[in-house]
């Protein structure tokens, strides 16, 4: 493993995952607070999600011809500018362009998350040492893949309640300002510490061939897309709104409760190779198919809870946070099979296309998740979670033994 290139990767990473949190909260919270109603709110994220779809297949590609630095600096970059542009978004523009200009700098931002998210998941399987037992290798994969992305989701946590935190101390623009001259050092140091070949092709991959993927792939692909979805249709709209209108708590409470969650979640994630280990179940495949079973279940059980009125808060938190636990161990084993699937100099273009379907999921569950609490509330999204589960696991029991 080349240690530095890494560490360079993963803090650019971390960095960008901080502003991410921060800015989904600031946005959620600042505009409920200027009374937005649910289907708004999901609305604002729309555009986020669906570039991210054309982000990740795209972003794929040109990684592959250009290497990994470039797209991972873009993203950043890109970061910043939505940043300062979101600063300029003033209220006493007429309502619709006030929607519109925000939706801009959201699509903005959502480029750039997943060409970062991208590269910094990519950069992994090149960096893995290929001197070594295959064995061995796959052991180091999964243990630094999931390192990144527990790390990352824990970092998301933070911004959550960060993002909470600078609109109490701030206000809206002083946050976007300070977050963007952050994110701009953090920048620089990619640009100036990442091998500028890091990632690119030895054979140039053709436009025509990012939608040829093997049954495997597009099969994990299928299921992430319905696992992300089922997590953000309660989580993005549903839940925070619930917590701020139906229970009465402050930013502050519902920054931390959702960074609370993303943090816990993320700690897991770092460590499901060990949990995978001590379960026995060894295998990922196996593994990624009793765990999205059993998330299917409690998505039900707590959606029951919460129709029949039986302890709402507890089962909110306390269920909740079990979700988030099950929910980790399912997002680190596709994190992991994903690159297993996959070779060396295909590595981004797959990566990208699994993200793809994993934007998509966002994008689906992120109008659901609207949709669902405007019609019936958190029991409502928590129904359609469970629906969207139980796809995911049908396409997850077809996914191959062996990578």
């Amino acid at each position: 493993m080349n240690s530095r290139a890494y560490a360079i990767v993963t803090a650019s990473y971390w960095g960008f995952t901080l502003t991410d949190g921060a800015l989904r909260m600031l946005v959620l919270l600042h505009f409920h607070a200027q009374g937005m109603d649910a289907i708004t709110l999901a609305a604002l994220f729309l555009l986020y999600e669906f570039c991210g779809i054309l982000t990740n297949l795209l972003g794929g590609w040109w990684a592959s011809r250009s290497g990994l630095k470039r797209t991972l600096t873009t993203g950043l970059l890109l970061q910043v500018v939505a940043l300062i542009l979101l600063a300029f978004v003033n209220l006493t523009w007429i309502p619709w362009v006030v929607i519109a200009a925000i939706m801009g700098t959201q699509a903005l931002s959502g480029i750039a998350k997943d060409l970062t998210k991208m590269s910094a998941k990519s950069a992994v399987k090149v960096l893995v040492p290929k001197d070594q037992p295959a064995e061995k290798q796959e052991r180091g994969l999964l243990r630094w893949v999931a390192l990144l992305t527990g790390s990352k989701n824990a970092l998301k946590g933070v911004g959550f309640f960060l993002g909470g935190l600078l609109l109490t101390l701030a206000g809206f623009q002083g946050a976007l300002y300070l977050m963007a001259g952050s994110l701009f050092l953090i920048f620089l140091l990619s640009v100036f510490g990442v091998p500028s070949d890091l990632g690119t092709a030895k054979k140039k991959l053709k436009f025509t061939q990012l939608f040829a993927k093997s049954p495997a792939i597009n099969r994990l692909s299928a299921a992430r897309l319905f696992l992300f979805a089922a997590r953000d249709v309660w989580f993005v709209v549903g839940l925070p709104v619930f917590l701020k209108a139906q229970l009465g708590w402050s930013f502050d409470q519902v920054g931390g409760f959702m960074a609370l969650w993303v943090i816990g979640y993320g700690f897991i994630q770092a460590s499901a190779p060990a949990l995978i280990r001590k379960a026995g179940t060894t295998h990922a495949s196996r593994a990624a198919l009793i765990w999205v079973f059993v998330l299917t279940l409690l998505a039900a059980a707590i959606a029951t809870l919460i129709q029949l009125e039986i302890a709402i808060v507890t089962t909110i938190i306390v269920g909740l946070l079990i979700y988030g636990v099950v929910f980790a161990m399912n997002s680190a084993l596709h994190s992991y099979l994903i690159l297993a699937f996959t070779e060396d100099d295909d590595v981004a273009a797959n990566v990208g296309f699994y993200y793809m379907a994993n934007a998509a999921g966002r994008l689906i569950g992120t109008l659901a998740s609207g949709l669902s609490y405007y019609y019936g509330g958190l029991p409502a999204c928590l129904w359609v979670s469970a629906a969207m589960l139980a796809i995911a696991t049908l396409l997850t029991a077809r996914l191959p033994r062996h990578a």
